[in-house]
């Protein structure tokens, strides 16, 4: 019960604060800015839709298959259909609530694959400690290539009228503040769970040891260097989804690489922080445009526009895959289980 009542309050709060989110980024909008918007959208280039639809649809495969390669070194050999179907499934169930949709493609596959479930939740936590790996490199070379982005990124939010007379905030100030929330937020932690401060040092090197344990566990795999490929590749296609992008609007068509990057690092932080990144997504991508010196209303039409996209391939790969997924599995019979010998 008290299980249920979470995953309630999970889901009534993350989708609260996606609404927030919506309302936050549309409630300055003047009649300027919603011009823009509409000159925006009313030339855009629709038909790039579906290169960009194809390149997303094609990622979730990727990320299917490198998934695949993981469930082998547990001695199963699981279909890539059932695979694809499963993953394309969690990801329309974390529309609902963020990370649910990892258990459910888990449940999806080991119904379908006779694999215990609890083997799968184990690929999943490696996997998305290797994407998390992967992000932080993201940001490494955003930074790289944009040494001041975060700190513009920072402007934006916290000093975003530019006739403003006040003074920007300088980054120390604000690092000090998030170094100071998220002390609070570990001190508040302690004390309801009665943690002292030995306690959190061994916290702490837990994370680390599953981290590196995780790093070091692709060694083992038979074909490591395939999964450093299918890793590259995905986070490769989600590159080439923003990239192109850029070119369903005239306002944006002059935007490259630099500016992908910014929006790849932006954009999957919004699809983490709320269901589906609604609210989110469109927000961080129109504060990171606005830094290149694109105009609001254009800034938040194109954010949308990209999430409009990424939330189509979602709804149609995951309602198709639930139709498909029975009847694969019927007319192949592949209920029973696939060891590898």
């Amino acid at each position: 019960m008290k299980k249920k009542l979470g995953t309630i309050f999970q889901f009534i709060f993350f989708l609260g604060l996606g609404i927030f989110l919506v309302w936050w980024s549309i409630k300055d909008l003047d009649t300027e800015d919603k011009s823009q918007i509409k000159s925006a959208l009313q030339h855009a280039r629709v038909f790039l839709i579906i290169p960009v639809f194809a390149i997303l649809l094609l990622s979730h495969f990727v990320r299917a298959i490198r998934w695949k390669l993981l469930i082998e070194t547990l001695g199963y050999r699981p279909a890539k259909a059932n695979a694809f179907f499963a993953v394309t499934i969690g990801y329309l169930a974390n529309q609902a609530v963020p990370r649910l949709g990892e258990v459910v493609k888990c449940t999806v596959l080991s119904k379908y694959e006779n694999i215990p479930v609890d083997k799968l939740i184990g690929t999943i936590i490696l996997e998305r400690l290797i994407d998390a790996i992967t992000l932080l490199i993201i940001f490494a070379i955003t930074l790289v290539i944009q040494p001041n982005i975060y700190n513009d990124l920072i402007d934006t939010f916290f000093n975003p009228s530019e006739t403003s007379d006040k003074e920007d905030i300088p980054f120390y100030i604000v690092l000090f503040i998030a170094l100071g929330i998220i002390s609070l937020a570990v001190a508040i932690w302690m004390f309801i769970k009665k943690k002292n401060l030995k306690d959190l040092i061994s916290l702490c090197k837990r994370i680390w040891k599953s981290v590196w344990q995780g790093v070091g566990s692709i060694r083992h795999l038979r074909s490591r260097w395939l999964f450093i490929f299918y890793t590259l590749a995905l986070w490769t296609l989600y590159f080439a989804g923003g990239y192109i992008g850029f070119s369903a609007l005239r306002e944006t068509e002059m935007y490259g690489i630099k500016e992908a990057f910014a929006i790849l690092s932006a954009g999957s932080i919004g699809m983490i922080a709320t269901p589906g990144g609604i609210g989110a997504y469109a927000l961080l991508v129109e504060k990171t445009m606005q830094i290149y010196g694109l105009q609001k209303g254009v800034a938040l039409a194109f954010g949308w526009l990209l999430w409009l996209v990424q939330t189509g391939v979602i709804l149609a790969g995951g309602l198709i895959s639930f139709g498909l997924l029975p009847l694969y599995n019927k007319k192949n019979k592949k209920g029973t289980e696939r060891v590898i010998v």
